[in-house]
């Protein structure tokens, strides 16, 4: 089987390497264009794009894929390359330009998408950072069949897993990485021989996961302990929950809320109430969390043992938003 891969970041890369791993026939890869990244703001390859030339499969960058769009030179070119590949199916996974009609009429079998969530829960682009957000138990990947909406297609494939109370949206990433992969192999497997059976998604329990913005990072003390603890874990890697604290900025990596903790009578939200080896404990307005790992302005996310040693948090000092 022919497969035309569409990805971009890590999440796509994994799915790639299990394609290719499985021996499909990939002939073309589709990725967004280098960006400026690190300190120096050199152009960067995707991780998809690495890849792709370590295997000698040819890579496509454009613009956009809109024949009518701002770049069409770029869409025209996309296409000659997509018909030249004369691909069975195509898989997407995190490429982050959106295909119009006619890309998802090219192929034979059409364009298969590695989703993050148990749709129709957690549409959109942030699909990871919303369920930890949120609190949910559970998520999943789900192998839908492309539509001209917005994760809204058939399902194919779909399964499960529990979000473990430490998890962050890294860790969950890597997980679901991984089982992406594994299920789009077993979703083209099935595909050659007649064998997917797609499933409307339910009209019920939509829900959508707008794109993280770094304002977001803000954190917000008058919020319960519960709900700070789950958008720190939510924000870990990117965008890095954070506070300030006499003008400088700390970012927390993680944190639990405390059992039966309650905020002491005249302790402000915001407010650290004790700092040790075992973490820093601050008020929220329902309760309190302890927070284990934190990172200075200029400085490595640290154990909050190693942080306090280079860093003077006491009782009494107050976070702010």
């Amino acid at each position: 089987m022919r497969v035309i891969f569409a990805g971009t970041p890590e999440f796509a890369r994994v799915a790639l390497e299990q394609l290719h791993a499985a021996g499909f026939d990939i002939p073309l890869v589709l990725t967004q264009p280098d960006r400026p990244a690190g300190r120096g703001m050199k152009l960067q390859a995707s991780s998809v794009k690495q890849f792709a030339l370590e295997k000698n499969i040819p890579v496509a960058q454009p613009r956009s894929l809109r024949l009518d769009g701002k770049y069409p030179e770029d869409a025209a070119a996309a296409r000659l390359a997509l018909e030249a590949a004369q691909a069975d199916a195509m898989v997407v996974a995190a490429y982050g330009l959106i295909l119009p009609q006619w890309v998802l009429d090219l192929p034979r079998l059409g364009c298969f998408n590695i989703h993050a969530s148990v749709l129709p829960r957690w549409r959109g682009a942030a699909p990871i950072h919303r369920a930890i957000e949120a609190g949910d138990s559970e998520t999943g990947i789900t192998l839908m069949q492309m539509d001209a909406g917005l994760d809204t297609g058939d399902m194919l494939l779909v399964e499960k897993m529990p979000i473990a109370p430490t998890d962050t949206t890294g860790s969950l990433h890597d997980k679901l990485a991984a089982l992406g992969g594994r299920l789009v192999v077993e979703a083209l497997e099935l595909a050659a021989c007649g064998g997917l059976s797609p499933v409307r998604q339910p009209e019920q329990g939509i829900s959508y996961a707008h794109k993280i913005e770094k304002h977001e990072a803000a954190i917000d003390w008058t919020q319960s302990a519960e709900v700070i603890t789950r958008r720190i874990r939510a924000f870990n890697p990117f965008p890095g929950a954070a506070s300030l604290l006499a003008g400088e900025t700390i970012k927390f990596w993680m944190a639990t809320s405390l059992p039966g903790g309650v905020r002491p009578y005249g302790a402000v939200p915001g407010q650290v109430l004790a700092a040790s080896a075992d973490g820093v404990d601050i008020a929220a307005i329902d309760g309190v969390l302890r927070v284990t790992r934190l990172q200075k302005p200029g400085g490595k996310a640290l154990e909050a043992s190693e942080f306090l040693r280079g860093f003077v948090l006491t009782a009494g000092m107050v976070f702010s938003k």
